[in-house]
């Protein structure tokens, strides 16, 4: 497949060709294989294909997912969160805090989240419930953060120290297994961005896997601000450090020296 017929596919598909043009080469070998799979010998009978039962287009959507996660990823972004964001929120007396973690792949940002909401805990003597709703697009990516299991590079950002803490070692893998405790709140749910929200009213949307950088810019617009419109008021967005944004929904301010961001200011 060359570049030119891939084109084609995200013109089809409404995706960037700049967001895909540095991790094309993977993308392309899958679709090719999907390819053959169904027996298309063009770009031409793929997309005709594609044409057929919606199952198909979403299997293809699947295999142009890119994931590129690790636990506490964008360190100092953490450090933030646990610094001052969730502190914040907390200061609000809620009864439950809603977390959306959107394109959560398999997990890795889920359990951050839940750790560093474990190590505030041990500074605060009352918290509130940890309501966490994490989607994905691809359904094997939900097993395999479902099952929490991962390889030891996965962790490289967790000092020694603590590891034992939040995971178990699994023998003879060289895989570390979360322990039980971690996976208690969490609301595993199969979705695409660019439908409607899995639910609403949430005081923290992480929206960080690159999810944006790989639409057009005129597909990014209507996703962002039916995603702005979850958010409770003073509810936090957090998207890639990477991210570029074309607009955004006028009542979202970046915070200061903080450009990844975001605070719903009703």
């Amino acid at each position: 497949m060359d570049d030119k017929q891939f084109r084609r596919l995200l013109e089809y598909l409404d995706l960037s060709w700049a967001g895909y043009r540095k991790v094309r080469k993977g993308v392309k070998k899958r679709i090719a294989r999907h390819m053959e799979g169904l027996g298309c010998h063009t770009m031409d009978e793929y997309l005709l294909t594609l044409e057929g039962p919606p199952a198909l287009r979403l299997e293809c959507e699947r295999l142009m997912a890119i994931s590129i996660s690790r636990f506490f990823r964008d360190r100092s972004l953490w450090q933030t969160l646990e610094d001052m964001i969730l502190p914040e929120i907390l200061k609000r007396n809620l009864d439950s805090v809603r977390v959306w973690s959107a394109g959560c792949a398999c997990g890795e940002e889920v359990y951050s989240l839940k750790i560093s909401w474990e190590r505030l805990r041990a500074r605060h003597s009352q918290m509130p419930l940890l309501d966490l709703v994490a989607t994905d697009l691809n359904p094997l990516y939900l097993d395999r953060a479902k099952s929490g299991i991962y390889p030891r590079s996965s962790l490289r950002e967790i000092p020694e120290e603590i590891r034992p803490t939040y995971f178990e070692r699994q023998r003879g893998k060289g895989h570390f297994a979360v322990q039980t405790f971690l996976k208690d709140g969490i609301s595993w749910q199969e979705h695409h961005l660019l439908s409607d929200p899995p639910e609403n009213n949430f005081h923290l949307i992480l929206l960080r896997n690159n999810l944006l950088t790989y639409y057009k810019e005129e597909i990014i617009d209507p996703a962002l601000k039916r995603v702005a419109t979850c958010l409770t008021p003073e509810g936090y967005l957090i998207i890639g450090a990477r991210e570029k944004i074309p607009s955004l929904p006028a009542k979202l301010t970046p915070l200061k020296d903080h450009p990844c961001i975001f605070q719903n200011r009703h």
